[in-house]
């Protein structure tokens, strides 16, 4: 009878340490979910930031009288780092049915570059800006 109550703490023993190993596994899945929960959360609010400096850019271009200029750099100070931001205008070439050009409609292309983890990342943005005269 005494072997009979070994094996029995025995097995009781090895349903302890799954039981433990099943735990310690669901809570480095979980922690694993918040950290890409966490890192989700600042590349949405990097490319927000990102996004609201393109489109105040652009407001300017569009309210500053004026052609925009053909080729500019900035280099704008955020809160993750350093933003070039990098704008080229171009004639629009777009042409009517009969084949005449438009004439004061410009192109503008604005490309926000950055870096994130080591690794370079970029976002543009295109838009037309017409000037009459």
């Amino acid at each position: 009878m005494p072997r009979n109550k070994f094996y029995r703490r025995g097995f009781a023993l090895y349903e302890v340490m799954i039981g433990v190993t099943i735990f310690v596994v669901g809570i480095l899945a979980l922690g694993r979910s918040v950290e890409n929960c966490l890192n989700a959360s600042e590349i949405t609010t990097d490319e927000n930031r990102i996004r609201t400096i393109l489109s105040n850019r652009m407001a300017e271009i569009q309210t500053a009288p004026g052609n925009p200029d053909a080729s500019r750099e900035l280099k704008i100070k955020s809160n993750f780092g350093m933003v070039r931001l990098i704008q080229k205008s171009s004639p629009a070439g777009l042409k009517e049915d009969d084949g005449v050009e438009l004439g004061g409609l410009r192109r503008v292309l604005l490309t926000a570059e950055w870096s994130r983890g080591g690794i370079k990342q970029s976002k543009q943005i295109s838009f037309y800006v017409y000037r009459a005269g």
